[in-house]
């Protein structure tokens, strides 16, 4: 079986009184977080970075501590079954206009309730969840 990681990026920015986070329309249609492939040599923290300004133009992260996040799932592809693993972490940004790559379709910015009914998938909901459970403390 085929092994995969990715790192991942919960960003989210102040708006007066609550939080927003960034989801992107990826082309099959979900919502999700800005989330990529390692290259050679990175760590998870480096990919969230370089995934982040790649896919986003948002290069001004400052990284939450305490939250270190990991979803697991199978999947198929060209035949083969493949497991990956996706790292998460959570950062804080001052950056509101996004510079989409080619990657996506469309961005939004969503208090926690919308982003919740927005998210395509439930590892993502609970990824989410997370994040804002911290936050609100």
């Amino acid at each position: 079986m085929k092994e995969s990681r990715s790192a991942g990026v919960v960003i989210f920015r102040e708006n007066q009184s609550h939080y927003e986070f960034l989801l992107l329309l990826y082309p099959a249609g979900h919502w999700d977080f800005v989330k990529g492939g390692f290259e050679k040599n990175e760590s998870p923290h480096q990919t969230a970075v370089r995934e982040t300004k790649e896919e986003t133009g948002i290069s001004d992260l400052e990284f939450v501590n305490n939250f270190d996040e990991k979803i697991e799932y199978f999947f198929q592809h060209d035949g083969k079954l493949i497991h990956k693993e996706v790292f998460f972490f959570l950062a804080k940004t001052k950056t509101i206009q996004v510079t989409l790559s080619h990657e996506h379709i469309d961005f939004v910015w969503l208090d926690f309730e919308n982003a919740m009914k927005k998210i395509t998938y439930k590892n993502a909901q609970r990824v989410l969840t997370k994040a804002n459970d911290l936050l609100s403390k």
